[in-house]
């Protein structure tokens, strides 16, 4: 457990493949409540990087970094900026990065956040601070676009069913808080055997879009790469399938594993580049039964981990 009572997830796996080591510069690109920055220092005397754009898991995180002096430096902003953000400090190559993705326990737990609907709040979601609003997008997307959304993002089959009853509830009066949205769609989806509430699906839809988090992995991935050292490691964990399928893809293309061209495809004559890195596990890895015991919101997580190949032993002599 972290300083602040936040579970981290897959902790153990986590660190196995990050492997931090004495002297290394890390990036923990999604601070949160700053379990896997305390972990990663306590396993070695390195310097830990923590970015995270709600400006509450910053504040949180003064605490922390007052227990590592000069070791642990927090800054606001989007993980997927993480380039300009640690140029601004004249940081250029990271010996690892690792990506703990989706929304924060924090975020979730608070009402006022607008995450959940377990508890009734406003209808934000914003993990930062600018920006349009979930009831914004509720109140002003068109119909067609607002069940695209629900589909697309959120992977709900009734997203049109949905849709439709928003429209009809908005022009008879606001949407503005979690329990409305959630009884909305209530009325319309019937229950699932599995017991997951009706509203979950559309409710992850409206937060990815809100702080488009499918574009932030895709900038953050293509960002880490470019920063990890010689044998560097970027680990992250994911917790549904679309921000799992850009990392699964992602990882291949780096590793050089994605499918070849069509043969009719002209890119298919040209000789495909060396891999510059490698998978460390050719599947994603589960959290264990035991943690799942301790921290059933873990069910959902996956772990993927893909390391720069290092320098050969010649180009090593050189730079040394």
């Amino acid at each position: 457990m972290s300083h602040s009572g936040h579970i981290p997830v897959m902790l153990t796996e986590m660190l196995g493949a990050l492997a931090p080591r004495a002297g290394g510069i890390y990036l923990d690109g999604t601070f949160g409540g700053g379990g896997y920055s305390q972990a990663i220092l306590d396993a070695a005397r390195c310097t830990v990087w923590a970015i995270d754009r709600d400006p509450a898991s910053v504040a949180r995180g003064a605490a922390l970094a007052a227990r590592y002096p000069g070791c642990l430096h927090l800054i606001e902003g989007n993980f997927g900026d993480m380039l300009q953000l640690l140029a601004a400090h004249g940081i250029a190559a990271l010996d690892g990065v690792v990506l703990d993705l989706g929304v924060s326990s924090f975020q979730i737990d608070e009402p006022a956040r607008g995450f959940s609907f377990r508890a009734d709040g406003p209808l934000d979601m914003r993990m930062g601070g600018a920006g349009p609003t979930a009831a914004d997008l509720v109140m002003h997307l068109p119909e067609a676009e607002l069940a695209d959304t629900l589909y697309e993002l959120g992977e709900e089959r009734h997203s049109r069913r949905i849709a439709r009853a928003i429209v009809a509830t908005r022009a008879q009066a606001p949407i503005e808080t979690t329990a409305q949205l959630a009884a909305i769609i209530r009325g319309v989806v019937p229950k699932s055997r599995d017991g997951i509430d009706p509203a979950t699906r559309s409710f992850q839809a409206l937060r990815i879009r809100v702080n488009d988090e499918l574009g932030e992995i895709t900038r953050a991935l293509a960002a880490a790469s470019a920063l990890l050292a010689p044998g560097g490691r970027l680990v992250v964990v994911s917790f549904h399938s679309l921000e799992d399928r850009i990392v699964k893809r992602f990882f291949a293309h780096e590793a050089g594993r994605a499918p070849s061209p069509s043969r009719h495809d002209p890119r298919g004559l040209s000789p495909r580049e060396a891999a510059r890195f490698e998978l460390l596990f050719a599947k994603a890895l589960r959290p264990g039964a035991s943690e799942l015991a301790r921290n059933p919101r873990a069910r959902s997580a996956r772990l993927r981990a893909l390391q720069r190949s290092p320098l050969p032993s010649h180009d090593q002599e050189v730079l040394a």
